[in-house]
């Protein structure tokens, strides 16, 4: 059974802030507090954004290394269109220790926390401000953080935005040429390597030397470089794709895998999205994106994570301002989510999605409820979840290039 959707046109959008701004700057439109919370690992600089709400989740961030949360999220949440769903949510970013802006050297004979101690601590920081469950978004370490999190405290995880994740611990290969690049290089040519690809680095001068800067002069080189020693001794997470009739460790939650075309982290990311159940999972790869898509391309993401948090369920469709002015009259109509709830938004129904046209995007999902969804400001290619075609022997998770 086809749906038809009329074609919408959405304007292009501008940053609400400048680059330079929009890397350290968080726009005040929040009641923001700020906080060293104790944990069972040792303290961690937690900033809260807006009021939690008892009945949603909140959006915790976690950042890769080399950056905190101001350099790894503010160009994505300074941009207008995620505004429009923080309004709904209140946000949580956590700084690993001793890696927010000012954080003083750690005394000699500090042992820092390993990968998983450090996913320890976040129960703590949802009880010390009254958090249920998070919708998490995390970048590389961060990412890893926030998925070992979500597999010891399932309850806890309502969604995952998974940027650039590695599921792999470090191989010998990868810690030998660690090793003698550590002998070689600086520590922030070591962290560039690591958020950026080789064509992003020779081609976008501006983005790198602002990183390369803030590396340098804004992150303590010491709790950087034990926070890089802790990443790169990471366990492997030991997921594995669902078997009928195995029971197989996997997130339980809906996931959205991001990777730009030319990150260093693709291989890494589309070997955790085979891993992953994929009737909960979608893979976005993003096109003209290096290794940070939240800065390079905030419209994409903001627009990505405004249809996952919908597909759970989040979120009412007449909130969606921008895209309700850009639908015409006898376009197809969005119904409400709220209410009608669906926390799995892949497990609950068939999803099917259709691409037609350059720039017009068609999707429409069924679970409890019918959900039609059109928008056009970027080109999204999908490959339907084939679980809802009884030809195909096993499912795939939805990929979608942008």
């Amino acid at each position: 059974m086809s749906t038809e959707f009329q074609d919408a046109h959405l304007t292009e959008v501008k940053p609400l802030v400048e680059k330079e701004e929009a890397i350290t700057r968080l726009l005040p439109d929040f009641d923001v507090q700020e906080q060293d919370v104790e944990t069972v690992h040792g303290s961690v600089h937690v900033t809260m954004c807006g009021t939690p709400r008892g009945n949603r989740p909140a959006i915790l961030t976690y950042h890769d290394i080399g950056l905190n949360h101001k350099t790894c999220f503010n160009p994505l949440f300074n941009f207008e269109d995620m505004q429009e769903i923080t309004q709904h949510f209140a946000v949580c970013h956590v700084d690993a220790p001793g890696q927010q802006d000012g954080a003083p050297s750690f005394q000699a004979g500090y042992v820092y926390p390993s990968m998983d101690q450090l996913a320890e601590m976040l129960p703590g920081i949802l009880k010390q401000f009254g958090l249920k469950t998070v919708i998490g978004m995390g970048t590389g370490a961060g990412a890893y953080i926030l998925t070992r999190f979500a597999l010891n405290h399932a309850e806890m995880v309502e969604g995952l935005v998974l940027i650039n994740v590695n599921p792999c611990a470090e191989g010998w290969m990868d810690w030998a040429a660690t090793k003698i690049s550590g002998w070689t290089n600086a520590l922030p040519d070591m962290v560039i390597s690591h958020l950026f690809g080789k064509e992003e680095i020779h081609s976008n001068h501006d983005l790198i030397h602002t990183y390369r800067q803030h590396i340098i002069n804004d992150m303590n080189q010491n709790n950087l470089h034990l926070f890089v020693n802790s990443y790169n001794s990471r366990r492997d997470l030991e997921i594995e794709r669902p078997v009928p009739g195995i029971n197989a460790v996997t997130l339980q939650c809906p996931v959205l895998l991001v990777v730009g075309d030319s990150s260093p982290a693709v291989d890494a990311v589309v070997e955790c999205n085979s891993k992953l159940d994929p009737t909960r999972t979608t893979l976005l790869k993003m096109a003209d994106c290096g290794g940070l898509p939240q800065v390079s391309q905030p419209a994409k993401l903001a627009e990505a994570f405004k249809y996952f948090v919908q597909g759970m369920g989040y979120i009412p469709s007449a909130s969606m301002t921008r895209l309700m002015r850009s639908r015409t009259a006898s376009g197809s109509s969005v119904t409400s989510l709220e209410g009608q709830r669906s926390r799995s938004h892949t497990g609950e129904g068939t999803r099917s999605r259709s691409h037609t046209g350059e720039g017009t995007r068609s999707r429409s999902h069924t679970g409890d409820g019918a959900r039609n969804r059109s928008h056009t400001d970027t080109r999204i290619e999908l490959t339907p979840n084939s679980a809802s075609n009884a030809e195909q022997s096993s499912p795939k998770s939805m990929e979608v290039s942008c």
